[in-house]
């Protein structure tokens, strides 16, 4: 389940970050609730996406190529990023709130969502990365774990002496 919705966090902070920088250019109030609504559907996405860790540790800890301490960087970066996401969610809430009888959303919210959003996407890609981190060695920068240890085993090819 977690491989399934821990994209959708990461590309929803995105997105909606691009949605509201679009609507800072476009001085547009309606594009910066879109933004905001965003926001609050990525903190929503995020929940399962965050609980979903635990079990998905649990099945993939001790299969071989896999790294406990990477699995525990990925948790603790985790954590930090949930709680933007969720901040960022309750920021975006109170600014619709705030602007519900108004086309405009209020200066000082939008200011801080976006430092907030810039903040939580930057933290959203660094736990993604960490994550992909765990099983995919090219990430990581290393050849990963030898064929043996992964239970495949490219077929010997035959010596000279087979031949024979």
């Amino acid at each position: 389940m977690h491989l399934l919705l821990n994209h959708l966090p990461v590309f929803g902070a995105a997105f909606g970050l691009l949605l509201l920088l679009a609507a800072l250019l476009r001085k547009s109030g309606e594009l910066t609730k879109i933004s905001l609504a965003v926001f609050l559907l990525t903190a929503l996405i995020a929940i399962p996406a965050y609980l979903s860790g635990e079990p998905s540790e649990d099945y993939v800890k001790d299969l071989p190529g896999v790294s406990k301490d990477m699995i525990e960087e990925h948790e603790e970066s985790a954590v930090f990023s949930m709680a933007g996401v969720e901040i960022l969610g309750i920021l975006a809430l109170a600014a619709l709130w705030l602007s519900r009888h108004s086309s405009e959303v209020p200066r000082w919210a939008v200011l801080t969502t976006l430092i907030l959003a810039l903040a939580t996407t930057g933290l959203m890609a660094r736990t993604a990365n960490l994550g992909g981190q765990i099983r995919h060695s090219e990430i990581r920068g290393t050849s990963g774990t030898s064929p043996t240890e992964m239970g495949t085993t490219k077929p010997e090819k035959p010596s000279k002496d087979d031949k024979e």
